[in-house]
């Protein structure tokens, strides 16, 4: 036999040994796919400009729930089939940020895990004084220790604006105390270190940029806020946003201002005598620069503005539809704490579950909770707050499209945070494995051709 017949033979051997292992139909998909390809490749129609850009610009159609996760964005895609696979209940329970007493790994891990895997799947957790200690690694170590689904972390949030509002007593960085009356560079110098101080200790969210106005002394936020004007806040929130988005997520609060009162809303609702005209020549201008600089998060607070609505922002429709619409804001909305409400002393808004409810059905992204060592203190069941949520969302209180939006928005941002999610492959749609490609992904090829098939 000659040296060529003799290595067709090999040749014709290995291909009946190949379609032997793997099977002729996925051999078949295989070709398609990669004939599929140099389809593509020879087209000038297909091109990668218009996959989605930022995941906070991320759009939720109001048919989220049923809708086919077609996104060729990675993220996008995976938040989408998560999405598809979770219950009413464990999509309410990912809307909660709470506070977990003390320095206890296993209590907030236990908050974060998936009730599939025993926990109580809230979406995350924050930080408050009695978590920490003096020493850096210590929190790293306990936000390292969170972390119970590397593929879905959670949130870890922390109030750190400082000057008066400081969680980590080892943040050197001045606070807007300081920073109102300093060049706007010194703003952008304090919130990039800070934004790098936060990352380096396992933080992902800061809710620390306050974008209240206010000139009067005597307002309880006036040494918290950046200028005694909007055009002077506003150079300074965007200077605080782009420098701290550099290393953790940035939220201004107290939408839509706390400036106009003197009062403390920890303990009292604060009152708004300004209509809508005058808000936006003043208090709107630092939240619209914010937002245009790209903010992940806004804050929303327990203030009321009866002109606008007769109820607190953080419980308002109108003043949801307000950030969405007019200002633009395609990011994650989060109220402030909300047992602040029962704090005011006002008997409206005495009932911890109908104002769950009520900031949920506003619009709000996350529910957040600095719950006390026992919750049962304050009033508040977790498991009745859960079933009072999905119960909402059943009955139709809550649109159920609603909540996949929200839901959708907490996971996308939660996906991000996950270490190579932007190089992540649906499951195989042609139902095959391949050599050297991990079980349940796409190769390369057909993943390219995917792309073009999509709608």
């Amino acid at each position: 036999m000659s040296a060529t017949r003799a290595a067709k033979a090999r040749i014709g051997r290995a291909g009946r040994a190949l379609l032997a292992d793997i099977g002729l139909a996925r051999v078949t998909s295989l070709v398609v796919g990669f004939l599929l390809v140099l389809g593509v490749m020879s087209t000038s129609s297909v091109t990668t400009t218009g996959l989605p850009g930022p995941l906070s610009a991320v759009s939720v159609e109001k048919d989220a729930e049923a809708e086919v996760p077609t996104s060729t964005d990675p993220i996008e895609r995976w938040s989408r089939l998560r999405l598809a696979e979770m219950s009413t209940d464990d999509k309410v329970r990912s809307l909660l940020i709470g506070h977990v007493s003390g320095v206890n790994p296993e209590g907030m891990r236990f908050a974060v895990t998936p009730v599939a895997s025993g926990g109580a799947g809230w979406g995350g957790i924050i930080l408050m004084r009695d978590n920490v200690t003096p020493d850096p690694a210590q929190v790293a170590a306990l936000t390292a220790s969170v972390i119970a689904e590397p593929e879905l972390p959670p949130i870890v949030a922390i109030d750190q604006e400082g000057g008066d509002v400081v969680r980590l007593s080892f943040d050197p960085y001045p606070g807007a105390d300081e920073l109102r009356n300093q060049p706007v560079g010194a703003t952008a110098e304090a919130f990039a270190g800070r934004g790098q101080l936060l990352a380096s200790v396992g933080v992902n969210v800061n809710f620390g940029i306050v974008a209240d106005v206010t000139s009067d002394r005597r307002s309880y936020i006036h040494s918290r806020t950046l200028g005694d004007s909007g055009a002077e806040s506003a150079e300074r929130v965007v200077a605080a946003v782009t420098s701290e988005q550099a290393h953790v997520a940035s939220t201004l609060k107290h939408f839509p201002g706390h400036g106009r009162s003197a009062d403390d809303s920890h303990f009292e609702i604060p009152e708004a005598p300004v209509g809508a005209d005058e808000w936006r020549a003043s208090d709107a201008a630092p939240f619209s620069a914010g937002i245009e600089a790209g903010v992940r998060f806004v804050m929303f607070g327990h203030l009321l503005f009866p002109a606008i609505d007769d109820v607190p922002a953080s419980l308002s429709v109108a003043w949801h539809d307000v950030l969405r619409r007019d200002l633009g804001f395609r990011g994650i909305t989060v109220t402030d704490d909300l047992l602040m409400l029962q704090a005011s002393g006002d008997t409206r808004w005495s009932d911890p579950y109908s104002n769950a409810v009520a900031a949920l059905a506003a619009g709000n992204d996350a529910l957040l909770y600095v719950f006390p060592a026992d919750p049962a203190t304050v009033g508040i069941d977790l498991g009745v707050l859960v079933s009072t949520l999905t119960q909402a969302v059943e009955s139709g209180i809550v649109s159920p499209a609603q909540l996949d939006a929200s839901a959708l928005r907490m996971l996308t941002f939660r996906r991000e945070l996950a270490p190579g999610a932007e190089r992540w492959r649906a499951t195989c749609d042609f139902g095959c494995s391949f050599p050297r490609e991990p079980r349940g992904t796409v190769p390369e090829g057909i993943a390219i051709a995917e792309i073009a098939l999509t709608p």
